[in-house]
């Protein structure tokens, strides 16, 4: 059955992963890029920077916050290492573009990544101009999801009502905070239809089929 999405008002999306898909590989580049930044600040091999950086993803949501906390490392240089990936991989895709133009009401990006980054993503992809705002890591003072002041900070920046919120991710736990303040959550990827998580409403692994599906809202 489609998903009953009559009582969302504001549709709020991940972006990397979740707007594109992971068979893109376009997020390996991105990880072998912080791989080799790890290896510049810390002086690790590759490998041991590897593991490095998934602890800090692990315990602080973004690797960027342990390299900031445990090496002083400047967000904007962080940043930069990442303004002239190609973007080859990603291809616009009008079927999801065709069913993100339907959704009634705001459209916003919820990124980790910065806004040089999600700007280029958005345009590649088509998207930029469905989107109303975007709301990156800069955003929240690069307190990262699934941290709930980030969650905090957006919601107060845009006056969103969780109840009326549709929060699309690729990552699980992402999702947990968003389901705790109320909204309605949609695990999407591959690995989403094996997920039990209690705090995921919806699965899907192909984002624009499900949007195409849903239920909405008629438009006023």
């Amino acid at each position: 059955m489609s998903a009953d999405l009559r009582h969302v008002t504001t549709w709020l999306f991940d972006l990397d992963n979740t707007l594109y898909p992971v068979e893109s590989g376009f997020m390996g580049e991105i990880e072998r890029r912080i791989t080799a930044f790890v290896m510049k600040v810390t002086g690790l091999e590759r490998d041991e920077a590897f593991k490095l950086q998934k602890v800090y993803l692990k315990d602080h949501g973004l690797s960027l916050t342990g390299l900031t906390l445990h090496h002083g490392v400047d967000p904007a240089e962080f940043h930069a290492v990442f303004h002239d990936l190609s973007l080859e991989s990603l291809a616009r895709d009008p079927e999801l573009v065709a069913a993100i133009e339907r959704l009634p009401g705001r459209r916003l990006i919820f990124t980790n990544a910065d806004d040089v980054h999600a700007r280029r993503v958005l345009d590649r992809l088509g998207l930029a101009h469905l989107f109303d705002e975007v709301f990156h890591i800069g955003s929240f003072d690069y307190v990262p999801k699934p941290d709930p002041l980030a969650f905090q900070r957006m919601n107060a920046a845009h006056h969103i009502d969780p109840a009326a919120t549709a929060f699309f991710e690729d990552s699980e736990r992402n999702l947990a905070p968003a389901a705790e303040l109320g909204m309605t959550t949609v695990l999407v990827g591959p690995h989403a239809p094996a997920s039990t998580a209690p705090f995921v409403t919806y699965r899907t692994d192909k984002l624009a089929p499900f949007l195409r599906d849903a239920q909405l809202r008629e438009a006023a």
